[in-house]
């Protein structure tokens, strides 16, 4: 019987070297790999690309490979709760990409389908599309998007098995699916993790064909961006 798992975290990210171009699942803090990143900290690598929907915040996910200098490079689409990348970009120290969240998503999943290129209006007459081939279709202007693919998709979801099929929960489902597909090799972190057979076939969002290895997660903090709290009195 097929079975991916690796013992932890540290075993799941040994063979990350410098210069990888990893992907890393979740929106905003909610399914990010927690575990994956605190063990890529432990590791002397440097010039990585990072292809993200955000660059975490100062003192939690991405932003802490940030404050180590670990990242070379990032691709997102929203970095506004992190003033260490500011700094980065500011200072000139730090490659970015930024592209619409809806462009992201879909050069991710173009690169997990095997299709090279597409064609979005987004970003038409902006900053996004400079150096980048327009067409017409329909009299109306399109720009071409490049596919996106990685070396490695650091991924977390709430339950997958040994085989490696994954259930998101929630919001978790958003980037983690397509990111799982554009790896060459794919992680996968879970809360919990069960023998094959457990899964509902009809409820896997990932199936294993596209995880190389899963371990389960030792603990999950799930920080929230911007905690708003009710001063009214009841």
């Amino acid at each position: 019987m097929i079975n991916k798992t690796v013992e932890n975290a540290d075993a799941a990210v040994k063979d990350i070297f410098n210069d990888s171009v990893l992907m890393l699942g979740g929106f905003g803090l909610c399914g990010i790999p927690e575990n994956c990143i605190q063990a890529l900290l432990k590791k002397a690598i440097r010039g990585l690309t990072c292809i993200s929907n955000n660059a975490g915040v100062d003192d939690f996910g991405i932003g802490l490979m940030l404050q180590k200098r670990m990242v070379r490079k990032m691709i997102a689409s929203y970095v506004g709760e992190n003033k260490e990348f500011e700094r980065q970009l500011l200072q000139g120290e730090l490659e970015v990409e930024l592209i619409p969240q809806g462009t992201l998503a879909e050069r991710i999943r173009a690169g997990g389908a095997g299709i090279p290129a597409f064609f979005t209006p987004a970003g038409v007459g902006t900053e996004v599309a400079q150096g980048k081939e327009l067409r017409e279709f329909d009299d109306k202007l399109y720009v071409m998007e490049r596919w996106l693919k990685a070396d490695y998709s650091l991924v977390k979801a709430w339950k997958g098995d040994t085989a490696g099929n994954l259930i998101y929960k929630g919001t978790a489902r958003n980037f983690n699916p397509m990111m799982a597909a554009a790896g060459k090799i794919t992680i996968a972190e879970v809360e919990e993790l069960v023998p094959v057979g457990e899964l509902d076939p009809n409820m896997i969002h990932t199936p294993g064909i596209y995880v190389q290895r899963i371990f389960q997660g030792s603990y999950y903090e799930k920080r929230i961006e911007q905690r708003t709290v009710s001063t009214a009195k009841s």
